[in-house]
């Protein structure tokens, strides 16, 4: 397997397909899950000539299940230790849901030349929480739920996102895929319990606001208005209006996890996009 040794002594499994001398592609996972979540993307831009790079995070996938540094200023150092490992430049970096703010707080920070575009799909910036500066957030007591559940029992929360509103497969008429159900479990029951609880908060609580004003590059942001994980008008809807280069395109009735209901369709918005 590919593994890197970050700074701090952890090690991050990572992919790398495709020709060394392409233009990079470099996809970030959501929670709790890993890299095999973009399979579809993985496989669509390897056949398009580019090269494709994606980890999974610290207590995510095959990457370490190590207690310390479950938040999202370790999450980005991690990534960064990638792109750096790789010596990747002039890449695209794609983020879907926890995923998007990796992505924000990574190319926020990038050196020059290291990022030319970004993607935030159904993404969690500027930040999920309600606070007072953001009451149209989710309230505190909906990720102690999450917590909660987490605690009590893993598996049937992870087989009840992945079954109901992760996909949309609760909704009325949805075609329902179960490979597509137990490869979300796989991923999710593959990672540590302890690095996914404290994800919650990181996912949840992180402001990115000031990340995202400091984007300089291209940012497309994909949502979809029947995301039922990360409501649009919390997330992509603010998003936008903070981002310098933004282009915001809302696909009606797609869920959370449109990567995989709607490969077919995001593939393509991704395409034009690295190639516009």
């Amino acid at each position: 397997m590919s593994i890197l040794t970050t700074a701090d002594g952890v090690e991050i499994f990572y992919k790398d397909w495709g020709p060394k001398g392409a233009q990079p592609i470099v996809f970030h996972h959501g929670w709790p899950l890993s890299s095999d979540d973009w399979d579809a993307q993985l496989l669509f831009f390897l056949a398009k000539g580019y090269r494709v790079v994606a980890h999974d995070r610290r207590g995510h996938g095959r990457s370490a299940q190590v207690s310390e540094g479950n938040d999202m200023d370790h999450y980005v150092a991690d990534a960064a230790a990638v792109a750096d490992h790789l010596d990747l430049k002039n890449a695209v970096h794609v983020g879907h849901s926890t995923g998007g703010g990796e992505v924000a707080r990574y190319v926020a920070k990038a050196a020059p030349g290291r990022v030319a575009k970004a993607v935030l799909i159904s993404a969690v910036p500027p930040i999920m929480l309600q606070t007072p500066a953001n009451p149209g957030g989710l309230p505190l007591s909906v990720f102690d739920g999450f917590r909660a559940q987490l605690a009590q029992n893993r598996a049937q929360f992870y087989l009840d996102l992945a079954s109901g509103p992760f996909y949309g497969f609760n909704r009325t008429g949805a075609a329902v895929f179960e490979g597509t159900i137990r490869n979300w479990w796989r991923q999710g029951m593959m990672g540590s319990a302890q690095a996914h609880y404290e994800g919650i908060k990181a996912f949840s609580e992180t402001d990115f606001t000031e990340d995202l004003k400091a984007i300089n590059v291209p940012t497309l942001v994909l949502h979809g208005d029947d995301d039922q994980i990360v409501p649009i008008a919390d997330a992509s809807l603010l998003t936008i209006k903070l981002l310098k280069q933004g282009t915001l395109k809302v696909f009606p009735g797609y869920p959370h996890g449109m990567c995989t209901t709607h490969a077919d369709a995001i593939n393509a918005e991704l395409l034009a996009f690295v190639e516009g």
